[in-house]
């Protein structure tokens, strides 16, 4: 919601020290749980915190006089209220209301929880805002990206971050950083060994915010707040490609909620799991912990795993079948395709009821809601994809493997290569040929609007099609009796021709950077198509990559996260089109 002020000048004053503010909130956080051995004595930053606050509430005061309609700034400002008021109960009523605890406690625990809100909230929206600007979106999106991925960096890099004898260095946090909010899973350290509770807490929340992205996350707290207009809705609707405006905020709440319904749903159908194999996983709320991670890291087909040898160990458990691969396939199917399904369901359902208990509903001519046509390749694509990958794993891996992957192993690894890149077999024991199928599946990827990488389930289906239909002479490309635009089709075959280029140049790369380290062209080519799908299978070369190649993999795992044609649009966004064409003259081809 836009607030006019009174002196616009002054207002840009109070923008920056909110700014500064937010960084001492944050500078201040760093040095109180950051480090085993504090930088700076307890209780001068609880002090700092407590200034901050007040500095927080002086310059809200000030909006408010400054704001030409106090209706207006009250309205849009609505929860500040409440924070406040009960941020006053707390520090008045300690002592006297919560005898039971620790008085000064409970005051830094209330100013810190306080100061925690303002900033993340004000994150979230200022981050829709931007994206609403009227900008590039893309740009925003990557930006957004970036920012993530280097505080991330920079928390990995704290020293309570990783256990006491182990100390992370700034590359490897930035590679870390990177491969959570690239939902990737490549690895240099092992995340259950080297990093403490605290780095993988940072870790998961990196998995949970690159997979769903920032944006997202602040459109949801700007719905929550009232702070959605029109123009953040728009930028919505680019950015997730929604179809229709009017369902935008529909589109974001569903997506929010059913990440977390799903998550939630997956972490309690794992939490037995643990007991397959005694000794590995320890007390309860270390299980639930472990529940909690791979579930999320499942759903935004992270493939980060707190076991050194991912699912190895655990091959025998039904879960990693009957709830680990369908979190796998969800996530991957892309939150458009899964709102189809959702409203089909739902329409199904009320019509059922309607025809039961409503006899003149049994003649209305009312439509029910038809799958589109999205939904139909991704899904269909998506089976045909598995069923092969399966088949292809089990067949060499019998004629030229040494045949110990059965049907259940394979077609994990089928649904992983294109997701999420956990693993029930060794992958460096795998055969050439079986190693080939994997890139094949990581090069195809998930869906559009998922948290998978590659070119896309569509995109294949697209190429495909037209390729057929040149050979069928036919006019347009048809599937399920719709043709496609020109528009598609040449956006489609753009993204294919991209990743084959940033594939083949990455592997020329690290085959200079890697040249003495003994790696073959097989695990190159693997690697970096792990990378720009954002997988995160290794043929277990990561850990030992240099830090020339391990930047390359960072640069590839962005690209394949944000997608080579999102970057093209971001960098030619203000290009014009022409508005003349050449005549036609006929060339031959093929």
């Amino acid at each position: 919601m836009q607030i006019h002020y009174k002196n616009n000048g002054l207002e840009k004053v109070l923008i920056g020290i909110k700014v500064i503010t937010s960084a001492i909130v944050v500078a201040s956080f760093v040095m109180l749980f950051g480090f085993y051995e504090p930088v700076v004595p307890t209780w001068i930053l609880l002090n700092v915190q407590i200034t901050l606050l007040c500095v927080f509430i002086v310059g809200k005061v000030i909006r408010f006089f400054n704001a030409e309609s106090t209706k207006e700034y009250l309205l849009a400002n609505w929860y500040e209220f409440p924070l406040l008021i009960a941020l006053g109960v707390i520090i008045f009523g300690s002592g006297r209301w919560f005898g039971m605890f620790e008085p000064g406690k409970v005051r830094q625990l209330a100013v810190g929880i306080y100061l925690v809100i303002e900033v993340v909230t004000k994150i979230c929206i200022t981050s829709v805002t931007l994206a609403a600007s009227g900008k590039n979106p893309t740009k925003t999106l990557l930006v957004s990206f970036l920012v993530l991925i280097i505080a991330g960096a920079g928390l990995l890099a704290l020293p309570r971050s990783s256990v006491e004898s182990v100390k992370i260095s700034p590359i490897d946090a930035l590679f870390t950083a990177t491969s959570a909010t690239c939902v990737t899973g490549l690895i240099v350290r092992d995340t259950g060994q080297d990093f403490s509770q605290m780095g993988q807490v940072i870790i998961l929340g990196l998995i949970q915010l690159g997979g769903l992205g920032i944006v997202v996350f602040g459109a949801v707290i700007a719905l929550l707040l009232g702070q959605a207009g029109l123009r953040e809705k728009v930028a919505m609707q680019d950015l997730l490609s929604a179809s229709t405006l009017g369902r935008i905020s529909n589109m974001i709440v569903f997506i929010f909620a059913w990440t977390m319904l799903i998550e939630a749903a997956g972490a309690v159908s794992i939490f037995g799991m643990w007991h397959d194999v005694p000794g590995r996983v320890g007390d309860v709320n270390q299980q639930w912990f472990y529940s909690i991670f791979h579930s999320i890291s499942a759903f935004c087909n992270a493939g980060f795993s707190l076991l050194g040898d991912s699912f190895v160990g655990y091959s025998k458990s039904w879960q990693i079948y009957a709830v680990i691969c369908p979190l796998m396939i969800f996530g991957g199917l892309g939150f458009g395709v899964l709102y189809n399904l959702a409203n089909i369901a739902f329409d199904r359902t009320k019509r059922f009821f309607k025809k039961l208990f409503s006899k003149q509903y049994r003649f209305s001519m009312e439509a029910p809601r038809r799958m589109q046509l999205q939904t139909k390749i991704v899904l269909s694509v998506s089976a045909i994809l598995i069923v092969l990958g399966t088949l292809g794993i089990l067949l060499f891996e019998h004629y030229t493997g040494d045949g110990t992957i059965g049907i259940a192993g394979a077609f994990f690894q089928s649904i992983s290569a294109r997701t999420t890149g956990f693993n029930t077999v060794d992958i460096s024991a795998m055969s050439a040929q079986s190693k080939f199928v994997l890139i094949l599946l990581m090069f195809v990827g998930g869906s559009p609007g998922s948290t998978a990488g590659g070119i896309k389930t569509v995109t294949l289906a697209v190429v495909i099609m037209a390729v057929l239909a040149t050979l069928r002479k036919r006019h347009e490309v048809e599937m399920f009796k719709r043709s496609m635009g020109m528009a598609v089709i040449g956006r489609a075959i753009t993204v294919t021709l991209v990743f084959v280029v940033v594939l083949f140049v990455t592997v020329m790369a690290l085959s200079i950077t890697e040249r003495d380290c003994g790696f073959t062209m097989s695990d190159i080519f693997f690697e970096a198509a792990s990378a720009l799908g954002t997988v995160g299978l290794t043929a277990g070369i990561t850990p030992s990559l240099t830090a020339a190649g391990k930047l390359i993999i960072i640069a590839v795992m962005l690209i394949g996260r944000l997608g080579p044609l999102a970057l093209l649009a971001a960098l030619t966004f203000n290009l014009k089109p022409a508005r003349y064409n050449y005549p036609q003259e006929s060339v031959i081809v093929g």
